[in-house]
């Protein structure tokens, strides 16, 4: 009984031996699933953002209307998008009547104006004759009146001219700053009435974000502070903080935020864009957006041991910033990550390095 028992002993114990010598040549026969790069998480400076969306719309809207009245249009030199620049000419109006009126009112300055000079003369013979008792006194005093009567009719009559010249100015309407017509109303032909509107224009072309932020962060937004903007195309737009909203939208408990756009960036008005407000920058612990494996609901990434095998760690993240996203939870900055690939590995892995 005991010569049998040594042999199986003997056996068990060579065969014990033996496992870690197969375990190894095991990991060296086996196919490596991938060659990957790896990477340690890095440590970045990033700004803590607010989320917001909302219209762009006109930093100033400016409205062109007519300033007299009873004039046709004869010309409408710009149109919806046209580029415009302050003191051009956008539409002519009829300069007939006016012209006439204009003429009409010339003659009676100069007929004012001949009235002044012979009651001028006479006031100044009834001056010289004053003392000589050659005219009464009422005569006198007649010739003198019909003299302050001439003067502040010339003057009338010159008012009235200077009327008929600026009524002749407001038949040419023109641009009253720079900046990009977004609608028209003028007609060829039709006839105007004094505050008549004919344009709108988007002053010096520059448009401004108005953001809709959560009220609580109200308190930490302030002007000068930096707004990234999901523009048109998804091209961003990175812009200012002009001025904050002194009122909360007591339905949606949302203030606006006025963000300045740089002023060679034009985009359309009245889209609805959204984005995000920088506030303080705070530490984030990062890695590629590319190493973040999601799976059923849950992000993953994939770190590579001694052994060159991978294992697969959860992990919580948050902000994301220039193709990096950051590691709020599951791994620290000494951990070696997989930075690509990591959609084809399964945990337990084994890996060549690359590099």
């Amino acid at each position: 009984m005991r010569r049998s028992f040594i042999p199986l002993a003997a056996a068990l114990v060579g065969a014990a031996l033996l496992l870690p010598f197969h375990s190894a040549m095991a990991d060296q026969t086996a196919a490596p699933a991938l060659t990957v790069s790896l990477a340690s998480p890095a440590q970045r400076a990033w700004p803590e953002t607010v989320p917001a969306s909302g219209w762009l719309k006109p930093w100033q809207e400016a409205i062109i209307a007519s300033e007299t009245s009873g004039l046709r249009i004869t010309d409408v030199l710009v149109d919806v998008g046209s580029v415009v620049t302050k003191g051009q000419t956008l539409v002519r109006l009829s300069q007939d009547s006016v012209l006439a009126d204009l003429r009409k009112q010339a003659a009676a300055v100069e007929t004012a104006k001949a009235n002044l000079a012979k009651a001028k003369a006479d006031a100044d013979r009834a001056r010289q004759l004053r003392t000589s008792g050659a005219l009464s006194a009422q005569n006198i005093t007649e010739r003198l009146t019909d003299e302050q009567t001439a003067k502040a009719s010339l003057e009338s009559e010159e008012a009235a001219l200077e009327s008929q010249k600026i009524k002749l100015a407001q038949t040419t309407i023109t641009a009253v700053d720079d900046g990009l017509i977004t609608s028209r109303s003028a007609e060829l032909g039709a006839v105007v009435s004094s505050g008549t509107e004919l344009f709108h224009l988007v002053r010096q072309q520059r448009v401004e974000w108005q953001a809709e932020v959560s009220a609580r962060y109200l308190s930490r937004i302030s002007e000068g502070l930096t707004a990234h903007i999901n523009g048109p195309d998804e091209r961003p737009i990175q812009g200012k903080v002009r001025l904050v909203g002194p009122s909360v939208s007591t339905g949606t408990g949302r203030a606006i935020v006025y963000v300045a756009l740089p002023v060679d960036v034009h985009p359309p008005v009245g889209l609805y864009v959204t984005g995000s407000i920088e506030l303080t920058t705070t530490p984030a612990l990062t890695v590629p957006e590319a190493a973040i494996v999601y799976r059923d609901g849950i992000n993953y990434v994939f770190t590579a041991e001694e052994n060159r095998r991978v294992r697969r760690i959860r992990v919580e993240t948050g902000r994301r910033n220039n193709g990096e996203v950051e590691i709020i939870s599951g791994i620290d900055q000494s951990a070696k990550v997989v930075t690509s690939g990591g959609a084809f590995l399964s945990d337990n892995d084994l890996v060549n390095i690359a590099g």
